[in-house]
């Protein structure tokens, strides 16, 4: 395979991946405040992802793919809330394990890795347009 098609590739499947991370984000930020439905039972538990180089048999490129999607399994944080329906005898409330600050950072360092994936794509376009250009004036 030719160096441009498998920067292609290689960006293509970056893209994928933040495509999924930003989606795990989000799903974690709409959750950020979903307790249980009885007292004392577990609220929604923070997703996570791991990433894993692959080869793509079609290209011989190694790309990037989502290896595990999981869940923290850090404590959930407790809140007094006594008119909770998910509060126990106590008036405390199990929360989710949801950071909101680590939920922002993820998403930013994700929107930009795509941006920049996508950058990468549209640079390899433009060289492979700029070679036939330079194909067709040689002629």
């Amino acid at each position: 395979m030719d160096p441009l098609s498998a920067a292609s590739k290689i960006a293509s499947s970056g893209l994928e991946a933040q495509a999924t991370r930003l989606r795990i984000v989000s799903e974690n930020i709409a959750n950020a405040r979903s307790t249980g439905d009885t007292p004392g039972a577990d609220p929604y538990r923070r997703k996570t992802i791991t990433f894993g180089a692959e080869l793509d048999k079609a290209s011989g490129a190694e790309v990037v793919g989502v290896k595990k999607l999981g869940t923290d399994q850090s404590k959930f944080i407790e809140e007094y809330d006594p008119g909770n329906p998910a509060a126990d005898e106590r008036g405390m409330v199990k929360m989710p394990n949801v950071n909101m600050l680590i939920e922002m950072a993820d998403m930013r360092e994700a929107n930009r890795t795509y941006d920049a994936n996508l950058q990468t794509i549209k640079q390899t376009r433009e060289l492979v347009s700029a070679t036939i250009d330079l194909l067709k004036a040689s002629q």
